[in-house]
């Protein structure tokens, strides 16, 4: 078989065992959507059926939108999500094009410094951090949980974009610079257009841990006008009785917002993980 051939054939493959593990991984999701709109019985009676006219109950989102202000949990979220991302990606990419554009001594060590945060969890420092916040005064601020979140997805990015970032032509970025291109106008205009399937890589990557962690916002920031979605949620977990209705209609409610970032880079997502595989 050619070349030709065999390209094509691994990129046909590539990308349907990539659907299928995606579909692999809806499925819970699509679990949590329709018992979300059913009865407390027909949830632990039929949990993998979708509901009928005699099943259908909505009461899970009335009782979301009644109790607790979730339009502000969403609106936090949506703020420490979004501003996290923005400085994970701006700083990972000036980071990645250093480490990959400019041969110094140490730079082999500078790169493995900088992606020791992949290795060693950020959630052992919880302590440490927590004392920081509280002499800062940044406890029970959306700041807290931006800088956290942008420290724990730096190694991360610069892990994956330095490795793009290092088969981008250096002819290209030598021919900017004869035209008299600044080091920030070739990084901005010139390397960052190429690298995009790797940003909404690390971008999809990077956000879902972000938007369902629970662990910061409650020890970082929880009160009532800095609790995130995730951490709203929680109110309907009782020590006794758990209101499951509600629990469902609120985690179908922050799945949202990942499906849309999901579907909007979707196409750049398969090219930044299929990549390697057929080249």
């Amino acid at each position: 078989m050619s070349k030709a051939t065999a390209s094509p054939a691994r990129s046909i493959a590539a990308h349907g065992v990539l659907i299928l593990y995606t579909l692999i991984a809806l499925f819970p999701v699509f679990i949590i959507v329709v018992n979300s709109f059913k009865a407390r019985n027909a949830i632990f009676r039929t949990p993998l059926m979708p509901p009928t006219s005699s099943t259908f109950d909505p009461v899970g989102y009335a009782t979301v939108l009644h109790q607790g202000n979730f339009v502000l949990y969403f609106q936090n979220s949506l703020v420490v999500t979004v501003a996290s991302l923005f400085f994970v990606l701006l700083f990972g990419a000036m980071a990645a094009f250093a480490l990959s554009e400019y041969r110094f001594r140490g730079n082999a060590l500078m790169g493995l410094y900088l992606a020791l945060g992949i290795m060693i969890p950020i959630r052992l420092a919880t302590v440490a951090i927590l004392q920081l916040m509280v002499k800062t005064g940044l406890v029970n601020t959306l700041t807290a949980l931006i800088l956290v979140y942008t420290a724990q997805g730096l190694p991360l990015a610069i892990f994956i974009l330095s490795e793009f970032m290092k088969s981008v032509s250096d002819d290209l970025k030598n021919a900017g610079r004869i035209d008299g291109l600044s080091e920030y106008t070739i990084f901005f205009r010139l390397v960052l257009p190429l690298v995009r399937p790797a940003m909404a890589t690390v971008a999809v990557f990077t956000m879902i841990p972000i938007w369902n962690d629970l662990w910061f916002p409650l020890i970082l920031a929880p009160s009532e006008a800095t609790k995130t979605v995730t951490l709203g949620a929680q109110l309907f977990l009782g020590q006794f009785v758990t209101n499951w209705n509600a629990v469902l209609a609120a985690l179908s409610l922050a799945i949202l917002p990942v499906l849309v970032l999901y579907v909007v880079f979707s196409r750049q997502l398969i090219r930044g993980i299929t990549s390697g595989a057929v080249k």
